[in-house]
């Protein structure tokens, strides 16, 4: 890695912006390429000499808050956003040596495992505080498999809502479901909790506004149970009821169960996961 890679990156993307791109003139005899420092500071609200110390290197630790303004002022696209995230978290790794709180857990417990099996063929998860995929029923995986929602290492339902394109035509009501996941770790991040604050940096950079909105705004509780709509790219809309269940112990895990609201829905869901028609029940028809 470079040592000054935010730097480098940060002064790339200042000389590939042209003034036009962000409403200035072009003007006369410009021998900068692209913006100046000045107007790229001007523009992101902060001063022209802290934005000279980052592309020098003398400043690897900026809020995520002023990452956020240079992304939006550099019209940063979603897949750059992330690169800019990652170069976020690597400069903020060292906040996981905090002691404060113990480490997300990702194992499911036994007694737990054979809850979820139970649950089948119903879509249900297992998060952690992060909003994790620690585990799900095979109803789960057939339900949002195809979405996108389980891909990579480690995948989150709330990095997938906020981040992953293919989750406002996931979630047609997706403003509503971004509240309710925010909600999930909203008071969390008044807990001095490290695993947390990193999330939250993380998704200031990569999620923008719709992110950055909801932080700056009073905390709520939580909702924990509701109505969604949900839309498979073979099943097409579906209407689930949702449940959310605390699990009794101090790893900070809950269990997210969904069933069909209405008989279309319990239909369809009966073809996706192969079982026989009656298999789920509406329970809200």
């Amino acid at each position: 890695m470079s040592d000054n890679e935010l730097g480098a990156f940060l002064r790339a993307r200042r000389e590939a912006v042209t003034p036009s791109e962000v409403g200035l003139p072009e003007g006369p005899r410009r021998r900068t390429p692209g913006l100046r420092r000045s107007e790229l500071a001007t523009l992101a609200g902060i001063s022209v000499e802290y934005l000279t110390r980052l592309e020098q290197g003398r400043d690897r630790n900026p809020s995520p808050q002023v990452l956020a303004a240079l992304a939006d002022t550099l019209r940063l696209s979603g897949e750059t956003r992330l690169h800019l995230g990652r170069l976020l978290k690597h400069a903020n790794d060292h906040k996981l040596l905090c002691p404060a709180a113990e480490t997300p857990v990702r194992q499911v417990r036994p007694t737990v495992q054979a809850l979820l099996d139970r649950l089948d063929p119903a879509p249900a998860v297992l998060l952690n505080r992060l909003s994790e995929v620690v585990a799900c029923t095979s109803g789960y995986e057939r339900l949002s498999g195809p979405v996108g929602l389980l891909d990579g290492v480690r995948p989150s339902l709330l990095r997938y809502v906020f981040t992953d394109p293919r989750a406002h035509e996931t979630y047609p009501d997706w403003g509503r479901v971004a509240d309710t996941q925010f909600g999930m770790i909203g008071f969390d991040l008044g807990r001095d909790d490290p695993h947390v604050s990193r999330l939250a940096d993380e998704l200031v950079v990569t999620a923008g506004a719709e992110f950055t909105d909801r932080l700056a705004a009073p905390p709520r509780l939580p909702v924990r149970s509701g109505l969604e709509r949900f839309v498979h790219p073979e099943s097409g809309e579906l209407r689930l009821a949702y449940e959310t269940l605390d699990l009794p112990d101090a790893d900070g895990q809950r269990l997210l169960v969904h069933l069909p609201s209405d008989e279309s829905t319990a239909a369809a869901l009966d073809r996706l996961t192969g079982r026989r028609p009656g298999a789920l029940r509406a329970v809200n028809d």
